[in-house]
């Protein structure tokens, strides 16, 4: 795109952007020619994909801004009443929007409230942050035909996002994704009225402890042993941060009410979208653990917990013998939980009739063995909760199994039936019992790891991230994808490729004979995988959120030999599949 069409947008984008801290960013860099930074904010317009939106802060038609927010609700909204026109005729749709820690997060939520409003559709507006699962639950307790969230989940202080969901409170999926897609790009007008005159004519109504209190008791109620419990909570030390997000409120509130000791993290107790004392507040990443292990460490905690800003991913460390804590993968406590869920059923006589557990294709098969030893099916989804929720969706809608679990690698765990996201607050709950479950037993969380890698075999898994920004990174990973498509790969760290499975064609074959297919039955998305001789899988994954592509690396190693020795294997093996990974994108990056 040319210097003339790239000033074209921003006085464009000048004239419509009604936010006067957005639009004078743009009035100065349009001021000093700044045509680098103008190009990498008007080369493109923030795409509003399948999940909604996400991008760093800033004025410009790739940033977060008021007037893409605006016309993502005006997009939203015009879809919903095309969807359900008998319940637009009468009147009778709403939506429910949540907002987390974020700067501009309030305001984004306000905005979007009054855009609804100003559409016929009644808004219920909590009226300070809230949780991303509070947020799918409130949906379905108030029966609203949409929501939103204000937030960018774990990303660097510098992003926000807005993610809309649909009726069964879970993020859109097809059909409804592509439908307002379309509506979105086809907004040309943006109906909105004053929060206070839509207060006043009741098209807005604020909320809080009414779905607070209904949310609290629900994380309690999956719960399997409070009676052991309300006997050993003073036997364990929890230390907690929300990573200045919506976390404390809630967290502290349902363990809590359990009786259990929970020491948050002072310097990071208080919600605060600068995240002062992290440079991401992602639980996925030790760096942002560090102060939460260091009162660990001092308080001799038995438990290290960490949610994101919208507290619907969850992180977690365990002392070692030595005294120092030891961080637990998404992989892990999945894998952990998973073991704990079943055992208990099984245990208290509450186990489902056609018991299934759902885990997306970039995660480890950890819980594949554990659900082949317990009965239990493994349904596989694309990456995202949206996709696991969908599976839940239709086990309900057909009655074909009985959803017990779902997690995926990324920190992420689905146990409740009443939320249609991932949930930080149940999960803490729920590893707050576990935690007391096996000392009860005898066992430390660490020692039962390795008891589950003695009994299944040991996994590991790694990831490498690779950033491309700006307009060339985007030509970058699809040339990547594309490479990797059109030319294979026979080997990957010395292991042969026994199977590729494309996930964007829909198809898996054996890269020594291609023109023999099996067909792939998943929804497209740009997901190549790589199944070795090892019986590890790699796979490639550009991200929806940020600009970066992503290699995952799921390795089983027998731990027959010995688990030591399983480790020593599965190290080499990563490690020479990570280089094979790293020289490609180091490739690519020339």
């Amino acid at each position: 795109m040319d210097s003339n069409e790239i000033l074209k947008r921003a006085e464009k984008y000048i004239a419509e952007e009604k936010d006067e801290r957005f639009r004078k960013e743009v009035e100065e860099l349009v001021a000093k020619k700044d045509m680098k930074e103008l190009e990498d904010r008007f080369y493109q317009s923030l795409e509003f994909g399948t999940g909604g939106l996400r991008g760093i802060m800033g004025g410009g038609t790739n940033r977060m801004n008021t007037l893409e927010i605006n016309l993502a609700t005006q997009g939203l909204a015009n879809y919903l009443i095309k969807a359900c026109p008998e319940k637009a005729k009468a009147g009778t749709l709403s939506a429910v929007i949540a907002y987390d820690s974020r700067l501009n997060s309030d305001v984004f939520a306000e905005a979007t409230a009054c855009i609804f409003a100003a559409n016929g559709i009644k808004a219920y507006l909590f009226t300070g942050l809230r949780p991303t699962p509070e947020l799918s639950f409130a949906i379905r307790y108030l029966k609203a035909d949409t929501g939103v969230v204000v937030t960018a989940s774990h990303n660097p202080r510098m992003y926000n996002g807005y993610k809309a969901y649909w009726n069964d409170g879970a993020q859109v999926i097809a059909p409804h994704d592509t439908g307002i897609i379309k509506e979105v790009n086809a907004v040309t007008t943006v109906k909105t009225i004053s929060k206070d005159e839509a207060v006043k004519s009741g098209m807005i109504k604020l909320i809080d402890s009414e779905i607070d209190e209904k949310f609290w008791e629900m994380c309690k109620a999956q719960l399997f042993r409070p009676e052991l419990i309300k006997e050993k909570a003073g036997d364990v030390k929890i230390v907690y941060t929300p990573l200045h997000g919506t976390g404390a409120m809630h967290v502290e509130k349902v363990l809590g009410d359990l009786g259990l000791k929970v020491i948050t993290v002072p310097e990071q107790r208080e919600p605060d979208g600068n995240f002062p004392t992290v440079e991401k507040p992602n639980p996925e990443e030790a760096p942002a653990l560090k102060l939460a292990i260091e009162l660990g460490e001092k308080e001799k905690a038995d438990c290290i917990m960490a949610t994101d800003p919208d507290s619907d991913r969850f992180g977690s460390a365990f002392p070692k013998k030595d005294g120092s804590f030891q961080l637990v993968t998404g992989n892990q406590m999945g894998a952990l939980l998973f073991d704990y869920i079943l055992t208990s059923r099984k245990e208290l006589g509450k186990m489902p009739a056609n018991p299934a557990c759902v885990r997306t294709i970039v995660t480890s098969p950890f819980c594949d063995a554990i659900c082949k030893k317990f009965g239990v099916k493994m349904i596989e989804c694309l990456t995202g909760f949206k996709w696991i929720a969908a599976v839940e969706a239709e086990m309900e809608k057909t009655g074909s199994n009985s959803y017990v679990f779902g997690f995926e690698e990324s920190y992420g765990y689905k146990i409740e039936k009443d939320v249609f996201d991932k949930d930080g607050v149940s999960a803490a709950a729920m590893c707050s019992e576990m935690t007391l479950y096996w000392r009860s037993k005898g066992k430390s969380i660490l020692e039962r790891l390795d008891e589950m890698y003695e009994e299944y075999g040991f996994f590991e898994d790694r990831s490498i991230s690779k950033y491309f920004p700006g307009s060339s990174g985007v030509t970058v990973m699809k040339g990547i994808m594309t490479k990797l498509r059109t030319e294979g790969l026979k080997t990957l760290g010395g292991q042969k490729v026994l199977k590729i499975r494309d996930i964007q064609e829909s198809k898996s074959f054996d890269p020594e004979n291609p023109a023999v297919t099996e067909n792939v039955d998943l929804p497209k998305s740009n997901v190549l995988q790589f199944f070795l001789d090892s019986g590890t899988t790699v796979s490639a994954r550009p991200s929806g959120t940020e600009p970066k592509i992503k290699f995952y690396i799921n390795a089983a190693t027998d731990s027959k030999q010995g688990l030591a020795k399983a480790k020593e294997i599965s190290a080499a093996n990563c490690d020479a599949i990570t280089a094979d990974i790293t020289k490609i994108l180091d490739a690519a990056s020339k």
